[in-house]
Formats: structure tokens, C-alpha cells, sequence
């Protein structure tokens, strides 16, 4: 195997950033993580990285609450600038009643908690030094779907909770992936 330490540490990066960006809707992040080029497929969803992102801000900003954990990563090369790289994953959302999307979640009339276990199998190259996915293949292994009653965070104090803008904590965590947008 040739990827080196920091290679390794370059696509993880890429694959945690991913995750940060669909659960916080940081959309301006995905074009440093995709080759301009790159594919993606995933469920109904097969082409263009654009496309999927486009679906994904769809399919996203219609549940109330996303949250992707990331477990294992497998990596091989081809010896140079190329990685294939199998990541497991689980992501968890809370739909809300009347969510609008039936083809992705049903509407169950009520909010409600849908897992999704899977993989993501990735194909990353290094241009000009650069990793960034080229192709990314989304795996299911499981979904499930649960009532969540009053388990949900409603009696959560809103600055208790993860926020979808610049007041979530996490923002200077992920200032560098942000800098050419924050200093617009």
C-alpha cells in the first residue's frame, strides 16, 4: 500500500467534512470535496455530485434533524493518486409529519426517526495535489423506521441544540474548509 499517513489523513478529512456539511447545510462546502467532475450515486439519485447535492438540500432541509456517523474506513490505492475507500456509516433523521419527499421517507403523519445503515465506497484522486472524491458510491445495508414520542428535543433549550447556521459551536472548527466563502 502507498498512501501515506497524511494521504490517509487528507481523505478522512474529505469523508468527516462530508458529514459535518449535509448535518449542519453547510452546502458552499461540497465543491471542496468533489472533483468538478466527480459522480455520485445514492438511492434515486445517479450523476452529477451537483445533482446529488441539489437532492440532498431537498431531502435535508425537509427533516427537522440529521446526524451522520461515521465508522470504519478501508482504504486501497492504485500506487499513485488514487484511493478506493469503503467508509461505514450511519445516519439517523427525524422526519417531520407531512414530509414531502414519499419516494425518500414515507409520511407517517407523524415526526418520527429513520436510520439508515450503510456504506459509502469512494473513489478519491489527488490533482494537483488534492484529494477530493471523484466517485461516490452510497451502499444501504439497513433502514429503520421508529416513534420517537417524547424523545425528540422539544424541551431542549434552543442554544442546547445543534443549529443549522453560523450560531452553531462548530463553525470555527470547519474555518478553513470555509475560507474562501467567509472572507466574501
Amino acid at each position: 500500500m502507498n498512501l501515506t499517513l497524511e494521504d490517509r489523513d487528507a481523505i478522512r478529512d474529505v469523508i468527516t467534512v462530508y458529514a459535518h456539511a449535509i448535518d449542519r447545510r453547510r452546502w458552499e462546502i461540497m465543491p471542496r470535496l468533489f472533483h468538478e467532475d466527480a459522480t455520485f450515486g445514492f438511492g434515486p439519485i445517479d450523476g452529477d455530485w451537483r445533482e446529488f447535492v441539489d437532492a440532498a438540500k431537498a431531502i435535508i432541509t425537509a427533516c427537522t434533524a440529521t446526524h451522520h456517523q461515521l465508522g470504519q474506513i478501508l482504504f486501497g490505492d492504485d500506487g499513485k493518486d488514487t484511493a478506493h475507500v469503503e467508509t461505514y456509516m450511519t445516519a439517523m433523521h427525524i422526519v417531520p409529519g407531512g414530509y414531502p419527499m414519499t419516494d425518500v421517507f414515507p409520511d407517517r403523519g407523524e415526526e418520527y426517526s429513520a436510520t439508515i445503515a450503510g456504506r459509502y465506497v469512494d473513489t478519491f484522486e489527488r490533482r494537483e495535489g488534492i484529494w477530493r472524491i471523484s466517485h461516490r458510491q452510497g451502499i444501504y445495508d439497513w433502514r429503520e423506521y421508529r416513534e420517537i414520542g417524547p424523545a425528540n428535543l422539544s424541551a431542549v433549550p434552543n442554544d442546547a441544540r445543534g443549529q443549522h447556521d453560523d450560531s452553531d459551536p462548530s463553525t470555527p472548527a470547519v474555518k478553513y474548509w470555509r475560507r474562501d466563502i467567509d472572507a466574501s
